[in-house]
């Protein structure tokens, strides 16, 4: 087991006996993050960027780590999020395995990784962490908090559960709670992780690591990240291979759309680690905003008080259909306050404002503008 982490992250200390919200504990944790852009004389252009499962914190790039970051599109100079104008900090989830605290940190009571021994994970720890990292950083009020896909639904905890910390959101493609689809997709992958052998209950190292887990999950995921209509369109039934020899597997991959698979999440299975992915997805699985005001999440966003918000949500997407989206907005604009809902039409799918900047930097920008 081992931590990705990006070579300028920085971090900030969690207080020693950090509670989570299902009795665990942490001590010597600490959180991940990375800033773009300066704070103002007035220290009131702060924007928070909250991220998906399995982005770290290095969004962009900037002078102390050039290499691109996985949000390059929307954000630095002259971007959609404009950081000649903000001053932008990315955290890193609290149970992740790219710098902040997670399974494969060491646990300073044994001094081996906790792996399974990490205290189960919700999506409430996951936003205490990061307002913890925001004053820690020396603000108490941002001008934004904004969440992607997981991070969505880690914002509108964070609104819940610290009531004037953000004066505006911006939400895109999360929801109040995970619907059936999505929790049987991400328990599948589980699944695929957890019997791969290698895995051993979470003990395992670099010679004896559950790959094979590792590719299935991430194909899976994959699978629901972008839309039907962009395999179709990308991929058809386009075939990189048409003879076989004698020796190979007849039911070995033959279509571009498997090669793409394979090729995507090898990349991938080796920079994340196995038990991070299994706690991240669980907790993303459990968490329901309504639990903040006894089941019901429309109350619990209508409590959220915000002077604007804007809630995008795609067409296209399966694993966090736009009814969600929808349902942000009209929660969050219950009383009355300024909360634009956009739906778009890109064909990417969830995976859309990772790539389609035509269509989604636009209104985000014009969004910050205002404020």
């Amino acid at each position: 087991m081992r931590e990705f982490i990006p070579p300028a992250t920085r971090f900030v200390d969690l207080p020693d006996g950090f509670r989570m919200k299902r009795g665990g504990v942490l001590y010597g944790a600490r959180i991940a993050y990375e800033t773009f852009g300066r704070p103002n004389a007035e220290r009131d252009n702060a924007v928070l960027v909250l991220t998906g499962l399995s982005a770290d914190a290095h969004a962009a790039s900037h002078p102390d780590d050039p290499t691109p970051g996985w949000w390059e599109v929307m954000l630095g100079p002259g971007k959609p999020i404009d950081t000649d104008l903000w001053h932008v900090i990315c955290v890193n989830s609290l149970g992740s395995c790219r710098g902040s605290t997670g399974p494969p940190s060491i646990d300073p009571s044994t001094g081996e990784p906790y792996a399974l021994g990490f205290p189960e994970l919700s999506m409430e720890d996951i936003a205490d962490a990061a307002a913890f990292t925001v004053r820690a950083l020396g603000f108490e009020s941002l001008a934004c908090v904004i969440g992607t896909s997981m991070g969505g639904m880690s914002a509108l905890s964070l609104l819940a559960r610290h009531p004037g910390l953000a004066r505006s959101h911006v939400n895109i493609s999360g929801a109040v709670h995970s619907l059936p689809f999505s929790i049987a997709v991400r328990s599948l992958q589980r699944e695929a992780i957890r019997f791969d052998p290698n895995w051993n209950r979470g003990r395992y190292d670099a010679e004896n690591y559950p790959q094979r887990g590792m590719l299935t999950a991430r194909k899976l995921g994959m699978i629901t990240y972008r839309s039907p209509r962009e395999w179709e369109t990308r991929f058809g039934r386009a075939r990189f291979r048409r003879d076989r020899g004698p020796d190979e597997d007849v039911f070995g991959p033959e279509f571009e759309v498997e090669g793409y698979l394979e090729r995507h999440a090898r990349r991938f299975s080796q920079r994340f680690d196995p038990n991070s992915y299994l706690y991240l997805s669980h907790c993303m699985d459990q968490f329901d905003l309504g639990e903040t005001c006894a089941g019901d999440a429309d109350e619990a966003l209508s409590r959220i008080r915000l002077e604007k918000a804007l809630v995008i949500g795609v067409r296209t997407d399966i694993l966090f259909p736009l009814r969600q989206q929808r349902r942000i907005a009209e929660g969050l604009g219950a009383d009355g306050s300024g909360v634009w809902f956009l739906p778009l039409d890109s064909r990417e799918g969830h995976d859309a404002f990772l790539v389609d900047t035509e269509r989604f930097g636009p209104p985000i920008a014009k969004f910050l503008a205002a404020l």
